[in-house]
């Protein structure tokens, strides 16, 4: 389909996925990872908090060349665990929407199986640890 009828417009509301950001849509990727694992992970889970930040705040005295893209925060007493997800990084990483989609299941997949202690594989089955 082509023309007026499929451009962001007064006939196509704001939640239409042609008008949503890239950021919108990152974030629906991490959702849905995010769902698979707490479905079948809950359990082991227990109260996590998981969150996406543009990107990560790094000490004046940084002296890696690496950029991290995740950052795993263990809860204490009233404080959960606190997963958090760095969109730029991993973004500027992928070259495709099929690469950035692998991408974040590896990140959650990797700070999940660090969490609950079990290897990645174990943890979800399209893990793949060459991505």
């Amino acid at each position: 389909m082509r023309g007026p009828a499929v451009l962001p417009g007064p006939l196509t509301p704001r939640g239409v996925p042609r008008t949503r950001t890239p950021k919108a849509d990152f974030d629906a990727m991490v959702l849905a990872v995010v769902q698979d694992l707490e479905e079948r992970w809950h359990a082991e889970l227990g109260l996590v908090e998981f969150a996406v930040e543009e990107t990560p705040l790094v000490p004046d005295d940084w002296d890696s060349e690496v950029v991290p893209l995740a950052s795993l925060v263990r809860g204490s007493g009233a404080s959960p665990t606190r997963l958090v997800l760095f969109r730029r990084p991993i973004e500027l990483r992928a070259e495709s929407r099929t690469e950035l989609s692998a991408m974040v299941l590896t990140v959650l997949v990797e700070q999940v199986s660090e969490l609950i202690g079990r290897p990645p594989e174990e943890i979800d089955g399209r893990y793949d640890a060459g991505e």
